[in-house]
């Protein structure tokens, strides 16, 4: 192919997508407090969600402002967003009390909030400064699937068809790895905590509970009934056999599995006694907490092989993250 042929065919690509992108506007999108439109594409993205920015990252766009969650990372981007993040150096907000007059100075064309579980008063405050897209009201406050975040915040950035790619190949990813493991379908799973003296575990409706669901696990109902509208559930240390399950995976800051040493109940687990507890590390912890297109691969292949040895019905068999 000639040079000058070459330069036709990549123009004519970016003239394509641009139009595209121009095809989708206005669009109209419907959420917990009515509606948002957006009338052209945005260039100034502000993201208020805990996650959020790894969507938009993702879709090839650079927001000019992203939430601090936890983990203190360069920019609030962890590993598996940096390469999309690149050179741009986007404003910090802070994680607790939105600073509106901070947003309102970047001059945002577009607040996207789907995992912010803003309320409805900041909502209001927000869609004075831009349009505002908070989380669909279908769903508990951060409890939006992966797949509508990402289908959601695709259609608002003009890049639905890119987020539908994303969705698929990891949905066919998870699928294939379901199928390949049998041994999961019908086994009883957690994701347990144990952090600043609280013991509990994630509910049904929780993104990482989700994903052991769609691998073939069940999450005792238990949990959804003490939690109510919350993602999660509390309970004493006495209550410690709720968590006794075929395959008990650790979330916690820090060290997990020291963490999880001062339990003077867990011994009688017979998760602990047959070795099918799972401690999931710091970086492990933060994909699995973002559960976003950029973090899932490589919670799946961390993931989905100590699951395995977990529930292959030796008790011999080491689960490595559980090794002393």
């Amino acid at each position: 192919m000639s040079f000058a042929l070459r330069v036709v065919v990549v123009v004519s690509l970016l003239l394509s997508g641009f139009a595209r992108a121009e095809s989708a506007f206005p669009v109209t999108l419907e959420h917990k407090y009515g509606s948002t439109t957006i009338n052209a594409e945005p260039v100034r993205v502000v993201s208020v969600g805990f996650s959020d920015q790894d969507d938009i990252l993702a879709l090839g766009v650079k927001p000019v402002a992203v939430r601090e969650w936890y983990g203190d990372m360069p920019y609030a981007t962890w590993p598996w967003a940096q390469d999309e993040l690149g050179d741009a150096q986007p404003v910090v907000l802070g994680s607790r009390d939105l600073d509106f007059e901070a947003i309102a100075e970047l001059q945002p064309d577009l607040i996207i909030g789907v995992s912010s579980g803003m309320t409805e008063r900041e909502y209001q405050q927000l869609s004075r400064i831009a349009p505002t897209l908070p989380q669909s009201g279908e769903y508990i406050d951060y409890g939006v699937p992966w797949d509508v975040r990402t289908r959601t915040i695709g259609k608002a950035l003009g890049q639905f068809e890119q987020a539908d790619a994303l969705v698929n190949r990891l949905d066919a990813r998870i699928d294939a790895l379901r199928d390949s493991h049998p041994e999961f379908h019908g086994k009883t799973a957690a994701v347990a905590f144990y952090y600043n003296g609280d013991i509990g575990a994630y509910t049904s409706s929780d993104l990482r509970s989700r994903l052991l669901v769609r691998l073939g696990f069940d999450i005792p109902a238990a949990y959804d009934d003490i939690a109510g509208d919350a993602f999660y559930a509390s309970f004493s240390e006495e209550r410690i056999d709720l968590l006794d399950v075929d395959a008990l995976i650790w979330l916690s800051g820090g060290d997990a599995l020291k963490t999880s040493d001062a339990l003077t109940l867990r011994p009688t687990l017979r998760a602990y006694q047959q070795g099918r507890e799972i401690f999931v590390g710091d970086l492990l912890a933060g994909a699995y907490s973002f559960f976003s297109p950029l973090s899932l691969d490589y919670v799946l292949d961390e993931l989905v092989p100590e699951l395995a040895l977990a529930v292959d019905g030796d008790p011999s068999t080491l689960v490595p993250s559980s090794a002393q």
